[in-house]
């Protein structure tokens, strides 16, 4: 009997163990370059809804039903990528110190960037929809609080996992320079 129960145990785990083909999220360079009102800022981590904080990468079918692939993933936690990238960006184009929340440096940053998203999905249509709203309020200096809302949409070649994953891309690009100009002058 433990023989039996030893190698049903050992082909479930080799079953779990299949390799898994991964995608990265590949950030837009900016083009864009401001001169800010801040010496620095903290992207806090970006809250994403449950599907798009997934590792499977997901899209809406030709029925308005969300899906996902799981034959492939995304190669980082959604929710981490999504706010790497936006602080990468925000530092290129406002030529100062931006980073994630936690905040690795000493003392406070100047402020603090609250990006919540109420969609990101490949639409059946051919359009990728980023929505939500990001939130910009001082730290470590009085710096006037404010709300935004966002909604990018970006055109996809095709359903490819490739065509959204850089339409995606372009969405975050977008969405950083928008944050962007409201940090700047």
């Amino acid at each position: 009997m433990l023989k039996k129960i030893t190698f049903l145990a050992f082909a479930a785990m080799s079953a779990c163990g299949a390799p898994t083909d991964r995608l990265a999220l590949t950030p837009a360079p900016s083009a864009m370059e401001l001169r800010p009102l801040v010496g620095s800022a903290m992207v806090r981590t970006v809250s994403l809804p449950t599907y798009a904080a997934a590792e499977e990468i997901a899209f809406e079918t030709d029925t308005g039903l969300i899906t996902s692939n799981e034959a492939v993933l995304w190669a980082d936690d959604p929710e981490r990528a999504v706010t790497l990238v936006i602080s990468d960006t925000l530092g290129d184009i406002l030529n100062t110190d931006v980073g994630p929340d936690p905040w690795p440096f000493v003392g406070l940053p100047d402020v603090a960037i609250d990006i919540r998203v109420t969609q990101m999905l490949a639409g059946a249509d051919g359009q990728f929809r980023l929505t939500g709203q990001f939130f910009v309020g001082g730290d470590g200096i009085s710096f006037r609080n404010s709300a935004h809302r966002f909604a990018i949409s970006q055109p996809m070649q095709d359903q490819s996992l490739s065509s959204i994953a850089t339409a995606q891309a372009a969405a975050l690009l977008v969405l950083s320079e928008d944050i962007a100009q409201t940090l700047a002058r």
